[in-house]
């Protein structure tokens, strides 16, 4: 079974950006994500989202 909830240090390494971004990112409600107890998390559908709306239409 693939994983399907990141936390943030795995997001940030997945879109090669700081902790701190994503948290911003999540803040700005460009990114999902869900918390879990104390924890944050982040779906892969999020992810892809994410990279999708920031990508350029070819």
């Amino acid at each position: 079974m693939e994983k399907m909830l990141f936390t943030v240090r795995e997001t940030a390494e997945m879109l090669s950006v700081s902790r701190n971004r994503v948290y911003e990112l999540i803040y700005a409600e460009q990114l999902a994500s869900i918390k879990i107890g104390r924890s944050r998390r982040v779906s892969r559908a999020s992810i892809l989202r994410f990279v999708e709306s920031a990508t350029p239409a070819t």
